[in-house]
């Protein structure tokens, strides 16, 4: 089974290169790897031209296209078109996969075909690093989902895309996936790795309860309660305290 993976970076020079080379060492080696870049002006692109010979030797396909997108989630859509493997990860250029992570993908998927399937992820902060544990609850959640962890056939992401209008577009593909009554699958089990450092971990109180109201809008547009209010204001005044 062929399973294609995207990163995709701008200016990522400091990080790139471990997430590359999480994807080169997988177990797993029918892997179609895209790397889709914005155009970076730092020595990213130098270091993702290093990697095709590597990446031949192993039998694994290496794409790479570098141009001017309009953010992180077009780049994602544009790496889904290209894709032709039957299952598709996203693992952004701060983070990086344990070795088996796409083989227990592709194992649970073999066992019963699923339309989502995430699995348990390390978060690395500044001064500790947790595990943020996956869970497939009636209470739908983003704390019980991670997107690094996330693996989706090709076959639903022909159905959907990034909306490409907030930072949590990826929150809100998930519940409309899950909407249409999506088979989910989740393995209790570290697949992944996430450094927070990004816009959806800047601090202060403004920038939280930007994150807040977007994340509240999205469960509403999706059909959910007004009950998840409280779940969004309460994850984000705790994240200025992780």
């Amino acid at each position: 089974m062929l399973v294609s993976i995207i990163t995709v970076s701008y200016n990522s020079e400091d990080t790139i290169r471990q997430t590359i080379e999480s994807v080169y060492g997988q177990s797993w080696h029918q892997i179609e790897y895209i790397v889709v870049d914005g155009a970076s002006t730092d020595s990213t692109m130098d270091i993702v031209k290093e990697y095709p010979e590597k990446f031949a030797g192993k039998g694994m396909a290496y794409r790479y296209v570098s141009e001017h997108d309009f953010g992180m989630y077009d780049a994602m859509n544009k790496g889904i078109r290209m894709a032709s493997g039957e299952l598709i990860g996203i693992i952004n250029s701060d983070d990086w996969y344990e070795p088996d992570a796409v083989a227990c993908a592709v194992q649970r998927y073999r066992q019963q075909p699923y339309d989502l399937f995430y699995a348990d992820l390390r978060i690395i902060g500044n001064k500790r690093s947790f595990i943020k544990r996956a869970k497939n609850s009636r209470w739908v959640t983003s704390r019980y989902w991670n997107h690094p962890t996330t693996f989706i056939p090709r076959t639903v992401y022909q159905h959907y895309q990034y909306r490409n209008e907030t930072i949590h577009d990826d929150w809100d593909l998930i519940l409309r996936i899950r909407k249409a009554g999506a088979s989910v699958c989740v393995e209790n089990k570290v697949l992944a790795n996430f450094r927070r450092n990004g816009v959806s971990h800047e601090k202060g109180v403004r920038k939280a309860l930007e994150r807040a109201n977007i994340k509240y809008r999205i469960y509403r547009d999706n059909g959910y309660s007004r009950l998840y209010v409280a779940e969004c204001y309460g994850m984000e005044m705790a994240k200025l305290f992780w």
